[in-house]
């Protein structure tokens, strides 16, 4: 009788417990996130700029689902464009979050983050009959380089005084590097080549690999801490029970 009195203490404080933490986040809270399309990452179904909720997919797009699930934190996922807005939506709004974002210095202090979600590894692209070699950054500096508005690369370029041609769309970049309209391609690996690939254009060669970023789910800073806490929990569960990987190896 003792022992099963005791057992049923226990039960009732672990479920106090855990109604005592769930209780940290705001009743009915729901986040709105927004990405874009940025294969093999995150794209519309249709291939198109607006999409929403299971009309979503790629890497992250999946990942970031299971993650909500396993959190039980409800949501909306929309994929928008252009990617300065949705970004700026995300910076200025509560409850709002955007992935894929690569995770700097200089936004460290304006959201709160989740991840990584995956690499992106920042390259110069060239056509397959260019002659241009480079060993560093600088050295690129003389030509024509397309970059895609809003996202770190460019803002990288941008600093660095490169005056980078700007693209709406990073996968224009393969069409003009295609037609002679810029010399080289600044632009994240894997998403350019894949990228590329799904626009027709081939026999492309990485030329300089400049850095080595990872990607995140950012979340406004305003975000309650209990969500950000249960979403990287669900992110290193998933990883060591191997859903990532297996993720990755559905779209690589």
């Amino acid at each position: 009788m003792l022992k099963r009195s005791l057992f049923a203490c226990l039960a009732a404080l672990t479920l106090l417990s855990g109604t005592a933490v769930r209780a940290e986040i705001p009743a009915g809270y729901s986040m709105v996130l927004l990405t874009e399309n940025f294969p093999p990452y995150n794209m519309a179904t249709n291939g198109k700029n607006f999409a929403q909720q299971d009309n979503i997919k790629g890497i992250a797009a999946d990942l970031v689902r299971e993650m909500f699930k396993r959190a039980d934190i409800p949501y909306s996922m929309t994929l928008r464009f252009p990617w300065d807005r949705i970004y700026k939506l995300a910076l200025n709004n509560p409850g709002y979050g955007v992935f894929v974002t690569a995770r700097l210095p200089e936004r460290e202090q304006a959201f709160k983050w989740v991840g990584p979600l995956g690499p992106d590894d920042w390259i110069l692209l060239a056509r397959a009959d260019s002659t241009i070699t480079l060993e560093n950054l600088e050295q690129a500096r003389p030509y024509r380089i397309g970059a895609y508005k809003g996202d770190a690369i460019e803002q990288t370029l941008t600093t660095e005084g490169m005056n980078p041609v700007i693209a709406l769309r990073d996968q224009e970049n393969a069409h003009k590097l295609q037609e002679g309209l810029i010399d080289l391609w600044a632009t994240g690996d894997p998403a350019g080549r894949y990228l590329a690939r799904l626009e027709g254009v081939a026999g492309l060669k990485t030329v300089l690999r400049f850095n080595s970023a990872e990607l995140f789910l950012a979340l406004n800073k305003d975000t309650p801490d209990e969500v950000v806490k249960r979403l990287q929990q669900a992110l290193d569960e998933m990883r060591k029970e191997g859903v990532v990987d297996k993720v990755f190896a559905e779209y690589l």
